[in-house]
């Protein structure tokens, strides 16, 4: 159990790899990672015969930033016959340990998408023999991973259900309100998914509250904080939906969002504007610093080299700051789904 499968977003590879490298030697684990440009996954590969399975017991899933799912095998199994890859793949799974759920995947690629059709058709037959080999066990917390790479060749493996993506791929599968401003809507939504837990949306995302959305229009963001109930200030100097602004619930600034300063503190932060990342993270570290808000989300635009080190650097500019200031730091960053060429943030003090 020496490699560790991680979904990404194609063109993020150099990035995911760069990550769990750095991850796994700080816990003392070593490896080399296996990656292609577009493929949207890496496989690290640990020089000791269980690392990676030590990776996942000791790292939570939740700090990786550019991996949207993960889960432990013991390599590729190559050769599938097209006739019979259920025999050979539940060989495989009997070597594993046992498991309550079968998940399969494809990578988030075209190429991926054309398996789809195999995945499908595939779970129905291979669920059947895992069941009559009694390899699923209810009182197991391990969820049993397939992806398919070809038609002939698939990674087989195992991961914690609590530490991982609730979703298959890491993705998380939102539909669009028609009655949303636009399509950046589910960013923040897949956002308060990823960050908040379920159970804290009725006291953390609470009606009545009251918000601050920088670069607001058309009021995508906006709209899921209506949603929830809450009075918005939607600054920018562009349109916003109007629609949103008969609700009573928006006031719309018109000025430009890094200048902008609420009379009174709210009690949560949002902020999609495009610029770079230092100005973005100076900005967010002034708004902390100053008690105008209490939580955050907010994107990183990335530049086009050295992702992950600007994505860090930012993120121990904030810590370093904040925890200055006297501050307990909750800190996150994402690649989600609904994310591009960007990460998207979430701060939170005490």
């Amino acid at each position: 159990m020496n490699h560790l499968f991680l979904h990404c977003r194609a063109g993020f590879e150099k990035e995911c790899a760069a990550e769990i490298t750095d991850l796994a030697g700080e816990l003392g684990i070593y490896g080399y990672s296996k990656t292609k440009d577009g493929s949207a996954y890496v496989v690290f590969i640990t020089q000791e015969p269980n690392g990676a399975d030590l990776i996942t017991k000791q790292l939570r899933f939740t700090k990786l930033i550019f991996a949207r799912q993960w889960f432990v095998s013991a390599g590729l199994i190559d050769d599938l016959p097209v006739a019979d890859r259920v025999t050979p793949l539940l060989a495989a799974a009997e070597a594993l340990p046992s498991t309550s759920e079968l998940v399969i995947e494809t990578v988030d690629t075209n190429e991926g998408k054309e398996l789809s059709g195999l995945s499908k058709k595939f779970t129905a037959p291979f669920e059947k023999a895992l069941k009559a080999n009694k390899v699923f066990q209810p009182s197991s917390h391990m969820r049993l991973h397939l992806v398919f790479i070809t038609g002939t060749q698939a990674y087989l493996g195992v991961i914690p259900a609590y530490n991982s993506s609730p979703w298959p791929t890491g993705i998380a599968r939102l539909r669009l309100p028609k009655e949303a401003p636009s399509r950046a809507t589910l960013k923040l939504e897949e956002a308060w998914h990823h960050f908040i837990p379920a159970e804290d949306w009725d006291t953390r995302l609470a009606s009545g509250m009251r918000a601050v959305d920088l670069g607001a229009a058309p009021g995508g963001w906006t709209w899921q904080l209506v949603q929830r109930g809450m009075y918005v200030e939607a600054v920018d100097n562009g349109p916003m939906d109007k629609n949103l602004l008969e609700t009573g619930q928006v006031l719309h600034i018109l000025t430009d969002g890094f200048l902008y300063e609420p009379k009174k503190p709210v009690h949560w932060l949002v902020c999609d504007i495009v610029d770079k990342p230092a100005r973005v993270t100076s900005m967010v570290i002034s708004w902390f610093t100053k008690a105008n808000c209490r939580e955050a989300v907010f994107n990183l635009k990335l530049p086009m080299k050295q992702r992950y080190l600007e994505v860090k650097k930012c993120e121990e500019r904030i810590r370093t700051a904040l925890e200055k200031a006297g501050f307990k730091v909750e800190i996150q960053f994402k690649q989600l789904y609904h994310d591009r060429e960007e990460v998207t943030g979430h701060l939170r003090v005490s």
